[in-house]
């Protein structure tokens, strides 16, 4: 199977382009990659910024986060590897990481960058403005996807968060994590 991952668009800010949520000790977490403000905002041109430890404190708060989460022990060194490997563009970093999810999720998908900006025909395939940050994420549930699986800190939040990365799914449901994007996968 192939999807198109948008290539050609304009960098957003304030998206999650840049950023996820995890669950950490104290309640939700926001990690961010910082970039480099230029003159170009193409979305595969936007630079990370490694002026500042962003990598370090995310590893730092992963581990916080998630370390005695069922698989993460199994994942982690994985994830760090990309964050190490200091992917000069925001995209390739973005890429990396897409394309580590699908292959743990064992999602039978080649992901083919778009080479111009077009919108479709219909919307019933377009995906690309669905969720944001500063909108209403109702997309599970509108699915019928929504349900609560394990997470390290349930308790401590007085249940079950939603809307965290899918990191927090494949830290905590490893193998199974695809039962909650794809019922009966």
């Amino acid at each position: 199977m192939q999807a198109s991952i948008e290539a050609c668009e304009r960098y957003q800010k304030q998206s999650y382009r840049n950023r996820c949520y995890i669950l950490g000790p104290q309640g939700v977490q926001m990690l961010q990659v910082p970039v480099v403000h230029g003159s170009s905002w193409d979305i595969k041109d936007v630079l990370v910024d490694y002026s500042t430890p962003w990598v370090l404190r995310t590893q730092r708060a992963l581990d916080t986060a998630y370390e005695s989460a069922a698989f993460y022990e199994y994942f982690r060194d994985e994830v760090f590897e990309i964050l190490e490997s200091r992917p000069e563009h925001l995209w390739d970093l973005n890429l990396q990481l897409i394309r580590w999810c699908i292959r743990r999720l064992r999602i039978d998908c080649e992901l083919v960058p778009t080479t111009e900006f077009a919108l479709p025909d219909t919307k019933a395939d377009d995906f690309r403005f669905a969720i944001h940050p500063k909108r209403p994420d109702t997309i599970l549930q509108d699915l019928g996807l929504s349900k609560p699986y394990y997470q390290v800190f349930r308790d401590r939040m007085g249940g079950f968060t939603s809307g965290l990365s899918i990191l927090d799914l494949l830290f905590n449901e490893g193998p199974d994590a695809i039962d909650w994007i794809v019922p009966g996968a």
